[in-house]
């Protein structure tokens, strides 16, 4: 009766882990604002998708706010701005709150969402930001007074993808219960086993297993988020960059887990050799 407790404790909490990380990770780097602003801020620093978002940036202020005496003098403005804004000492600043505004449209918070938020039915990037500090650069070096617009949003998913990222947002806080579940139930094996070497064992194979499903899940998220197709090159550039980022990231998580779940086994099997000498 033991080892049959031990063993669906150990299964038990398997599965609950098996949901606990991937709920983790995206919790830490998708739902929280800090968090996903700390994990894309290095996408702004690609070259080519500085380029892209310059020229998006640039190419929003229309024409119909430049006088035509004026255009001969503010049009090689604009071409400066679209250059430099990566070097601008406002862009890490311009970038970051770009992260937040679009962090907050696309993962609302019902306590802090933006009015426009709820009738978002696709994933968005807002650039404003980047093209108010466009406008200063303009309106500093002419005195014309450009407006930039309160939203540029860009769409970087389909409305599927939105109804997937509310339903995983929703559930991602979870994670953390799943994970003290899958603790309290890896405990409870380990008290319950007549020979706990194979419930260290079976835990780190469990790891071993999961690491690798994880692996897979996430090659397969990845490939269907890049076959998707926005028509936006900006929208591409930077779900691309995110897609490859992420992958990067949540591969560390399932490097970690394969690690501890080698050391588990090894461990396992080192103890029932030992314990195997001592009998004999």
């Amino acid at each position: 009766m033991r080892t049959f407790v031990s063993a669906v404790a150990v299964l038990i909490g398997l599965v609950l882990a098996a949901v606990a990380v991937p709920a983790m990770w995206v919790d830490r780097n998708i739902v929280r604002e800090d968090g996903f602003v700390a994990f894309t801020a290095p996408l702004g620093k690609d070259p080519v998708f500085q380029q892209r978002l310059a020229a998006a940036a640039v190419g929003s202020l229309g024409a119909e706010q430049i006088p035509e005496a004026l255009s001969g003098l503010v049009t090689p403005i604009l071409d400066s701005a679209a250059r430099s804004l990566t070097t601008m000492p406002g862009y890490p600043d311009a970038w970051t709150e770009t992260l937040r505004k679009s962090h907050r449209l696309n993962i609302a918070d019902p306590t802090t969402a933006p009015a426009e938020a709820d009738g978002a039915s696709t994933l968005t990037l807002d650039l404003a930001p980047l093209v108010a500090l466009v406008a200063k650069q303009v309106a500093d070096a002419t005195t014309l007074p450009l407006e930039a617009p309160d939203q540029l949003l860009i769409t970087i998913g389909q409305p599927e993808h939105r109804q997937v990222l509310d339903r995983v947002s929703a559930f991602a806080p979870m994670g953390y219960a799943a994970a003290a579940g899958a603790l309290i139930a890896f405990a409870l094996a380990f008290v319950a086993a007549r020979r706990r070497w194979t419930v260290l064992a079976g835990i780190g194979l469990g790891a071993l297993v999961l690491a690798g499903a994880w692996t897979l899940a996430a090659d397969a998220a990845g490939g269907a988020a890049t076959r998707t197709n926005s028509g936006n090159e900006v929208a591409e550039i930077f779900k691309n960059e995110f897609v490859s980022a992420a992958s990067s990231s949540f591969g560390e998580w399932t490097l970690m887990a394969a690690v501890a779940g080698g050391v588990l086994l090894a461990v396992g099997l080192l103890l029932r050799v030992v314990g195997g000498r001592r009998r004999a």
